[in-house]
């Protein structure tokens, strides 16, 4: 007995130990918390437990595809139907993207801003980022960041080729789209990124619609004076501004795109492990590989990626392979000037010719074309992307004064440019003919046919090629510096280049003892582009002049005018005295035969000293202190001359100038084209040889290329040697001409030594 009270009283102590602790323990907890409850009570509220929270949905990257759509459309709607995230900011640093995906996003914000307050803050905002910005109540960003760039790019549907086997049940099963009315989607694509910043922006956006569809890219700065966005400020001004709206005082903040609480690191959207894309990468084989044409996009691409893609993506290899150039014809399509124009271009023009019995041909080869155009009657120059010798224009123009007609085709359109050369090459041959095709394209934004480069032609001169044509319209077409233009643009259209509008030339017609027509653009020609308004009529109208062209057969010479003549016989101490009209000022200068070797020319700002060899080739000429020497001297013509004959010569030369010497380079061709009777300033006729000439003369001086070209004709009498002559001359810089003149001379007297 005394054993168990015993261990009863030692348990009752323990027992009651127990309890002291637990007691003890209570106090304490109680103690804790009374200490916590007044901290909290008292302000500093570090410890309270958060109910209330500012949303962010980070969009870091281009919209592309289903699965980049459907993660922002998930954050989306947890948003919404989270009832502790009482305010979003949504915080965009994105290009954007593809138009449906772009629009479905935009859409479902339109959603969560009618539910919960919606701020957005932009580091880049561009097309389809600031499409998907402007659902936001108000738009923060930075001084420099990029805002705008409101606009689409389209990727055409491609042509489909039909199978026996793989069988369709409509036109457009296949391709989606119509290649005609698809510009048409794209500008409906427009009009509701546009009605979507209207309706965001509201009466603060300052800019009018045309100024909203050129896609500029403003700055932060820019974009808050013109009203496409509220504030400079940041992102933690942007949450400040989502809680006021929201009316909160206290609130934590969640990262909805990173899934983490109480976060304001970046987060890199890759929370599902889907590969993070670059889009500064981006190009449009990339595009292409996610989405296969057709597509839309609401996207920003960095510059050249866009361009240079575009030219190796699209199909002219292909069609080019389909092609087997044919020798001969009555009309002859030039292919030796790596040309980027093929049959498929220029089907319907060639279909109209048959039907007219005008037989046609492709021509790779330079000698095989020159042999060619002894028989045809038309020489057709497209998109050549490798430059004509001033031999080769030679021949070419021989071939136009004969009565063959040259048309030349131009068109802006990668497509049917070469980026390295541009324009250059089409040019090393038009402006023989007075024709000089401008750099960039012709846009209207307020008038057009479905797609601001697809622009309207209603100014037309009237001749033959224009007949019946009230109105055309002309797609991404380039313009013409000319003074024989026969289409115009309206006063409103404006050159992506110059950006000023002007009545732009698009067709122009050079006559020079035949025709030369030259065209700024393409497309036009195409199937189903030549159907529109009257292209199809100008396309027949064409056809039928060539079908109408009359030319000399072989050299197109008649036995009469095969006659020949010699080398005029000058002695020395003959003086010659010339009347000159320079751009329509004219003046005299003398011509002095001073030794067998020597002539002198003075005129009356310049006097010059030319050297010969004995057998009369030119060694070089001093001028006011400026002394060319040739490497090769330049030969004399070689009489006696008869019509059809043809010389040239291709030699370098040193030229010294104010004691500085530099290198040139000459290139000439001439060609005896007929006989004629010439009256001279003594009121006395010459029977003259009729030459014409092209020089084409370089100088490297510096980092610069000089380039001069004179073109022209000059009458030769054996009794007295030059009689008349007439040339332009025009000078280029780089490639850029800078000036032209024209000159023309003719005998006003002679005095035999």
């Amino acid at each position: 007995m005394n054993r168990i009270l015993k261990d009863l009283k030692e348990y009752k102590i323990k027992t009651r130990g127990v309890l002291i602790i637990a007691f003890i323990c209570v106090l304490l907890i109680s103690g804790i918390g009374y200490i916590w409850y007044k901290e909290t009570d008292q302000g500093s509220k570090l410890f309270r437990r958060r109910t209330d929270f500012i949303g962010i949905i980070r969009v870091n990257e281009p919209i592309l595809s289903s699965e980049d759509s459907l993660k922002y459309v998930s954050i989306i709607n947890q948003a919404i139907v989270n009832d502790s995230i009482k305010a979003i900011v949504l915080s965009v640093d994105s290009p954007g993207g593809s138009a449906n995906q772009i629009e479905q996003i935009y859409l479902d914000l339109v959603e969560l801003k009618k539910k919960k307050p919606l701020v957005a803050y932009m580091t880049t905002a561009l097309s389809g980022g600031y499409y998907i910005s402007v659902a936001a109540d108000y738009l923060y960003t930075h001084p420099t960041s990029m805002v705008g760039n409101v606009g689409v790019i389209g990727m055409g549907p491609e042509t489909l080729v039909p199978s026996e086997k793989v069988l369709e049940t409509g036109p457009y099963k296949a391709t989606g789209y119509s290649k005609l009315l698809f510009p048409f989607n794209l500008t409906h694509a427009l009009d509701k990124f546009e009605s979507a910043v209207f309706n965001g922006r509201g009466d603060k956006l300052k800019l009018s619609s045309t100024q909203l569809r050129k896609g500029m890219i403003y700055l932060g700065e820019e974009a808050v004076g013109n009203g496409m966005a509220d504030e400079i400020g940041s992102l933690q001004k942007s949450v400040q501004k989502s809680a006021e709206e929201a009316g909160l005082k206290e609130y934590g903040i969640v990262d909805l795109t990173a899934g983490e609480v109480g976060s304001l690191t970046s987060s890199n959207g890759n929370a599902q492990g889907r590969e993070k894309r670059v889009w500064s990468d981006l190009n449009v084989e990339t595009l292409n590989q996610i989405n296969k044409p057709p597509a839309v996009y609401h996207l920003y691409l960095p510059t050249g990626s866009l361009v240079h893609k575009l030219n190796q993506d699209d199909n002219k290899t292909q069609e080019d392979d389909l092609i087997t150039p044919i020798g001969g014809g009555k009309v002859i399509i030039d292919k030796t000037h790596g040309n980027l124009v093929s049959i498929w271009e220029l089907d319907i023009l060639l279909g109209e010719l048959s039907i007219r019995n005008v037989s046609f041909g492709f021509i790779n080869e330079w000698d095989e074309l020159e042999a060619g155009l002894n028989n045809a009657s038309c020489l057709i120059v497209a998109s050549p992307s490798e430059s004509y010798s001033v031999e080769e224009v030679g021949i070419i123009t021989s071939f136009v004064e004969k009565g063959g007609q040259l048309l030349l085709f131009f068109d802006p359109a990668t497509q049917h440019v070469d980026l390295s050369s541009l324009h250059g090459p089409i040019n090393s041959l038009s402006n023989r003919f007075g024709v000089y095709y401008l750099k960039g394209y012709l846009y209207d934004q307020e008038e057009h046919f479905g797609f601001y480069r697809n622009i309207y032609i209603e100014e037309m001169a009237e001749n033959n090629l224009t007949k019946g044509v009230s109105r055309l319209v002309l797609f991404t077409a380039t313009s013409i510096k000319t003074n024989n233009g026969i289409a115009w643009t309206s006063p409103k259209t404006f050159s992506s280049t110059a950006e000023i509008a002007n009545n732009y030339t698009t067709i122009a017609m050079s006559n020079i003892n035949g025709s030369v027509i030259a065209f700024g653009d393409i497309t036009f020609l195409m199937e189903p582009y030549c159907y529109v308004e009257d292209n199809y009529l100008l396309i027949t109208n064409l056809a039928e002049s060539i079908s109408n062209i009359q030319v000399q057969n072989g050299n197109g010479l008649d036995e009469k005018e095969k006659e020949t003549l010699e080398d005029p016989d000058l002695p020395v101490g003959t003086e010659k005295v010339f009347d000159e009209e320079i751009d329509g000022t004219v003046q005299t200068f003398k011509w002095f035969k001073e030794s067998e070797t020597e002539v002198l020319v003075e005129r009356p700002n310049s006097t010059t000293l030319y050297h010969y060899d004995p057998e009369g080739a030119l060694l070089g000429w001093y001028s006011d202190n400026i002394n060319v020497t040739y490497d090769i001297p330049v030969p004399e013509s070689p009489y006696p001359l008869e019509v059809g004959e043809t010389w040239s010569y291709e030699g370098t030369y040193d030229i010294t100038i104010e004691g500085e010497t530099f290198k040139g380079k000459l290139v000439s061709r001439d060609e005896v084209t007929g006989f004629d009777d010439v009256e001279a300033g003594n009121e006395k006729k010459y029977r003259c040889a009729e030459i014409k000439y092209s020089i084409e003369d370089e100088i490297t001086r510096e980092s610069s290329k000089i380039t001069i070209i004179i073109t022209g004709r000059s009458w030769i009498s054996q009794e007295v040697g030059t009689v008349k002559e007439d040339s332009t001359i025009r000078t280029y810089v780089d490639g850029i001409l800078v000036s032209e003149e024209n000159r023309e001379m003719i005998l006003k007297s002679i005095q035999r030594g």
